[in-house]
């Protein structure tokens, strides 16, 4: 009996182990699809990229910015469109992914951000420092819904 409950406990700890890396491979896809997308010479496949890791209905919250969290059916689509109006907008851009915490259904990602652009509206150029944290809800292995904080 003691060598089944141990077994068992093994087995279930291999399982725990084995999603947290899942979780752990999927937060370094979504940082380097995330990344290639920010490049100066990002493409709409980079885009495309990044959007096949997206559930449909992503929702996509940006901490002070925005305080909607709410998953929309073209959640995916509206996102693209945005991405697109920013595409190639930088001229120079770095990222470099700091830690990476898998959990039950989510991963944190953080990461260290510079960039030069010109903003395609105002036409100003802007240059930016900042940190980055993202959670990340996963739903069947697409990430759900993305809850960006920055400084």
């Amino acid at each position: 009996m003691k060598s089944v409950l141990l077994s068992a406990l093994i087995y279930l700890w291999s399982i725990h182990v084995f999603a947290q890396t899942d979780l752990e491979e999927l937060g370094r896809q979504y940082f380097k699809a995330w990344s290639a997308t920010q490049s100066p010479n990002a493409t709409e496949h980079d885009l495309d990229k990044y959007l096949s890791l997206l559930s449909s209905d992503v929702a996509h919250q940006h901490i002070p910015y925005d305080s909607d969290d709410s998953r929309m059916p073209d959640g995916k689509v509206r996102i693209r469109e945005g991405m697109l109006y920013y595409l190639g907008a930088h001229v120079s851009y770095t990222a470099q992914l700091n830690h990476i915490i898998p959990a039950h259904n989510a991963v944190a990602i953080s990461y260290t951000t510079t960039s030069k652009g010109i903003h395609p509206q105002t036409k100003e150029l802007v240059e930016l420092q900042y940190q980055t944290l993202e959670v990340l809800e996963i739903e069947d292995g697409k990430v759900a819904v993305i809850r960006k904080y920055e400084e």
